[in-house]
């Protein structure tokens, strides 16, 4: 039989090479200061917009994680109602909200008691119809008797990647998981904690589903926890979803170890820093986007020309592909293309826009960054 990690006798007691993690672990920590920094530069009503969209990132992306495609739209709305942000009201999708909720409630309340109530309340939330997919299952408490396998290949030919404890050690181990969870809080390095949580864990797997969500939950808690910002200010899940190949990986030899987990908290650290990375390249459309409005905010325009210049900004400096169009303007604004065309062209004369440079016989037009 297969030997796991969790098989051992050390189990939970994990090794690393700290020597090894002192580079990764002084990266994130530089990465992490200068992100904060450009945060605080934000604003606070900038700073909440920044974090809106990182954390519709972050939803959208540990949901595709586990193969579940939710739509933007809904995400932002179900984002901007809790978070107090101006929205078109759009009906809400108890699937999106409930996994909204169970981020939020990881960090803005991440110095409540972390408890099995809790952990269960949360999948419950996930699955308010009691159904993933088009299997029921069992919602609110710990899977049932039957093994819990990850598995690839075909039917007959299934390649076993990992097993889970036996349902009879679930409340165990999740009761020593808890312990842990309380007594390392501030006696241990908080990234490597947050690693830790995660990797122990999807170990446990407790639940029949959504254990990657809520292991990815608790990551999101323990790093609030370290750095005391109750909104994340960048997505690891995001960062998880571009790499899941070697996520997967990764966990996988770790599983199958002997307690030695440095090759994941390595991989942990380096996937933190990439995601801090990105989140500036968001954070810098942002003060972009403040900057533009800083110069052009006195201007009268109409809320529809408010609505195609945000579409403008929201695309960046690389702007709408071809550019913006009398017809797209029209698209966008729901008006006819002549009003487009009025508008655009007071758009114009005010600075806002300007002619695409290049010839064609389409005539495009372009933001008129500050």
């Amino acid at each position: 039989m297969t030997h796991y990690v969790w098989q051992s006798q050390s189990w939970p007691d994990f090794r690393w090479n700290a020597e090894e993690l002192l580079a990764p672990l002084g990266e994130c920590r530089r990465l992490q200061g200068r992100l904060l920094n450009a945060i605080a530069a934000l604003g606070v009503s900038l700073g909440t917009e920044a974090q809106a969209e990182i954390l519709a990132e972050e939803t959208m992306t540990t949901a595709a994680i586990e193969g579940e495609q939710f739509d933007l739209k809904a995400v932002r709305s179900s984002v901007a109602r809790r978070l107090g942000i101006p929205a078109a009201g759009l009906p809400v999708d108890r699937h999106v909200d409930g996994l909204v909720a169970v981020l939020m409630d990881a960090t803005q309340n991440c110095d409540e008691p972390l408890t099995v109530e809790r952990l269960q309340g949360w999948q419950a939330s996930l699955f308010p119809t009691g159904y993933s997919g088009l299997h029921r299952i069992r919602v609110g408490q710990w899977r049932g008797e039957e093994p819990m396998r990850v598995v690839s290949g075909p039917v007959g030919r299934e390649t076993v990647h990992f097993e889970a404890p036996p349902a009879e050690r679930i409340e165990e181990e999740m009761a020593r998981f808890l312990m842990w969870w309380d007594e390392s809080l501030g006696k241990m390095e908080g990234l490597l904690r947050a690693a830790m949580a995660h990797f122990r864990f999807v170990t446990i797997h407790p639940f029949e589903d959504g254990n990657g969500r809520i292991a990815r939950a608790l990551t999101d808690m323990a790093l609030t926890q370290d750095d005391r910002q109750r909104m994340r200010s960048y997505s690891l899940s995001s960062q998880i979803m571009a790499e899941r190949e070697a996520y997967y990986d990764v966990l996988e030899r770790c599983q199958k170890g002997d307690g030695d987990i440095t090759p994941w908290l390595l991989w942990f650290l380096g996937a933190l820093a990439r995601a801090i990375t990105r989140s500036e390249t968001l954070l810098a459309v942002v003060l972009d986007k403040a900057a533009f409005w800083r110069l052009h905010g006195h201007l009268p325009l109409t809320e529809r020309q408010r609505k195609v210049v945000n579409r403008l900004l929201d695309a960046g400096k690389g702007g709408f592909e071809g550019g913006l169009t009398t017809r797209k303007y029209a698209s966008i604004a729901a008006v006819s293309r002549a009003t487009a065309f009025r508008e655009m062209s007071q758009l114009v004369e005010w600075g806002v826009i300007r002619q695409a440079a290049g010839k064609g016989r389409s005539v495009s037009y372009e933001i008129v960054w500050p």
